[in-house]
């Protein structure tokens, strides 16, 4: 293995980058094999495979920090590890051990130790773990094997120069239909997504904003972010409905609002038309973290709430814990960190 690099650590953005190994393991007969590291990033699949004519996949993501102390810890592994076999299970996939999962995070993290940003960069190193229906298959039915992979590349952070508001459309695309597969983390989601975000940007705003697709009245997710509000008395308000995918960023931020900045913490549905009760707002998910949202026009009405420029006060406080806790420089909650060996 390489013992250097010459990547540009503070000029990184969200692409592609290909390290030095990969883990791929094969289901067959039954049963996962052990898996194993490799230096190819092709996979070669039977062109009858399920997930390219069914949509049979689905994916995670997940990052990996350089401590100060020189360490290197993933976030919230076992979490992850929980959510794609909810995924696996909804699209009938052969589910993973959640110990195998971390294993395997961690034997490919440690593998491509060269492509761990330095801690201070701001970078980070992104791990996309994914199952796959493969084999000659052709009738609508699920695969006989599968393909659990985890490959992983540098990230640089979000926000260049530091994190600003970024304003946001409501959509009338549905995300996912009310019953159907929007709380798994598939493919087809995202590739319905595809056109909104593209619409949304033609028109000068960041991505949509999807509502609940039985009412259009309700908030339900950013994008492929979820939702929180602030409100005036001090509450960390986020949506609840069975077709948003459950954020594991959402998920912390949750628990750090809760045990270290002391807000009350509500789960329930937020109306559209009932933005006022907020006077901050944004989007969370694994690449920005925190994304502050200045303003949401909905049907030719804008929306503004702490400031179209500046971040308001407590999501500059939720983020910066956030970010403390996932780079070591805050003690973290029991079982969020793990170290790699």
């Amino acid at each position: 293995m390489k013992k250097e690099t010459s990547i540009d650590w503070g000029n990184l953005g969200f692409g592609y980058i290909k390290a030095d190994y990969n883990f791929i393991s094969y289901y067959k007969d039954g049963k996962w094999d052990d898996g194993n590291l490799r230096e190819d990033d092709k996979v070669t699949i039977s062109q009858g495979s399920t997930c390219l004519h069914y949509g049979q996949q689905c994916f995670e993501g997940l990052k990996a920090f350089k401590h100060k102390d020189g360490s290197v810890g993933l976030f919230r592994p076992f979490e992850n590890a929980k959510r794609m076999n909810n995924s696996a299970k909804r699209i009938m996939m052969p589910e993973i051990s959640e110990d195998f999962f971390v294993e395997a995070c961690k034997k490919v993290v440690k593998a491509n130790g060269r492509f761990v940003p330095p801690y201070g960069s701001g970078a980070t190193l992104y791990l996309r773990p994914y199952i796959i229906g493969i084999g000659d298959n052709i009738g609508v039915s699920p695969a006989k094997e599968y393909i659990f992979g985890i490959f992983v590349m540098p990230v640089g952070p979000y926000f260049k120069g530091g994190m600003s508001p970024v304003n946001f459309i409501t959509s009338d695309y549905d995300r996912a239909a009310p019953n159907g597969t929007g709380s798994v983390k598939v493919g087809g989601n995202y590739a319905g997504s595809l056109l909104p975000h593209h619409e949304a940007v033609e028109k000068g705003y960041a991505d949509c904003i999807y509502l609940d697709p039985l009412t259009h009245t309700k908030i339900e997710e950013v994008g492929a972010a979820n939702f929180f509000g602030i409100t005036k008395d001090n509450k960390f308000v986020t949506p609840k409905s069975n077709s948003i995918l459950p954020s594991i960023t959402r998920k912390s931020l949750l628990y750090i609002s809760k045990e270290y900045l002391g807000m009350e913490v509500i789960e329930r549905e937020v109306y559209i038309d009932k933005l006022s009760e907020f006077i901050e707002a944004g989007a969370c998910g694994t690449a920005a973290v925190i994304s502050p949202i200045g303003a949401i026009m909905h049907k030719n009405n804008k929306h503004v709430f702490y400031s179209e420029t500046k971040v308001g006060e407590v999501t500059m406080k939720l983020y910066n814990t956030f970010i403390g806790i996932q780079t070591g420089d805050l003690k973290a909650p029991d079982g969020w960190i793990v170290k790699i060996d």
